[in-house]
């Protein structure tokens, strides 16, 4: 009996000298934030719920309020009774709102995202004590590309492509309509800065921005790039204005040789009939 009463009292000692926070509740929003939705696509955000032995989840709200926290303050989306947590529905405040709850899962859908819909949403998880465990996810609407820009960074030779506030933007670059080769230069890896190799810098050079929903372009010009083959044109073209000129000039030389030559004949007829 003393045995059991010692055993008792080290279990007893032990829950007290448990660290608290093994008996906290604790949510968390599966999505990785921030989520981008284009409009008229559906909205689903799921969250794990995490609850000791010795916890019960009385109510799970999901709510939504403005990101810039101008305008109306937090929305109730939906409600979720802690009760039947294995398949329970949680109510909506709106036609295309739903959610549920299954497996200490819980999960809102809008089904036609709207701009509107857009801020931070949080779910929050209240025990059968009044405590209350909340997660936040910011929430925004998918932008097409708008005003892509190419500046120039002269004491390091490179090029850097800005944008203004696209979503999920991806760059490209160009140099005369060609993709970029090594002997032009190298791209640095979110694909902003083209740092230029080439000597001379020359030529046109191009940023393409795209995304999901549209594309933009932005593009630096610098001095007229002299090519092999435009070097080779110049050639061709000087060696056949020297060719001409001395086609002319022995033309010329041999014109005046025969013009004198016909006029000394003409002297010596004329002599001979005079003698």
């Amino acid at each position: 009996m003393d045995l059991q009463c010692f055993l008792c009292c080290r279990v007893a000692l032990l829950l007290l000298l448990m660290p608290s926070g093994l008996f906290c509740m604790s949510v968390h929003i599966l999505n990785e934030g921030p989520v981008y939705i284009m409009p008229d696509d559906p909205l689903r955000l799921e969250a794990r719920i995490e609850q000791g032995p010795l916890e019960k989840i009385s109510t799970v709200t999901w709510e939504r309020e403005p990101e810039s926290g101008v305008g109306p303050g937090k929305e109730i989306l939906a409600s979720c009774p802690g009760t039947g947590l294995n398949g329970s529905v949680c109510a909506g405040t709106r036609p295309n709102v739903h959610g549920n709850m299954k497996n200490e899962k819980t999960n809102l859908q809008i089904s036609r995202y709207s701009s509107t819909d857009s801020g931070v949403y949080a779910v929050t998880v209240t025990d059968h004590k009044g405590v209350k465990t909340t997660a936040h996810c910011i929430v925004r609407t998918y932008e097409p590309v708008h005003h892509v820009t190419v500046s120039i960074n002269v004491s390091h030779s490179s090029l850097v492509c800005g944008e203004a506030w696209g979503t999920d933007p991806h760059f490209s670059w160009l140099h005369e309509r060609m993709a970029i080769t090594q002997t032009v230069g190298t791209i640095s890896k979110d694909g902003t800065t083209l740092i230029v190799t080439m000597k001379p810098f020359c030529g046109h050079f191009t940023c393409i921005v795209s995304n999901k929903l549209s594309f933009s372009s932005g593009s630096f010009t610098a001095a007229p790039c002299e090519t092999e083959g435009r070097g080779m044109t110049a050639a061709v073209v000087c060696l056949v204005i020297l060719l001409l000129i001395v086609i002319g000039v022995l033309a010329f030389v041999l014109w005046r040789r025969h013009r004198h030559g016909h006029r000394g004949e003409r002297l010596h007829e004329h002599l001979d009939d005079t003698i």
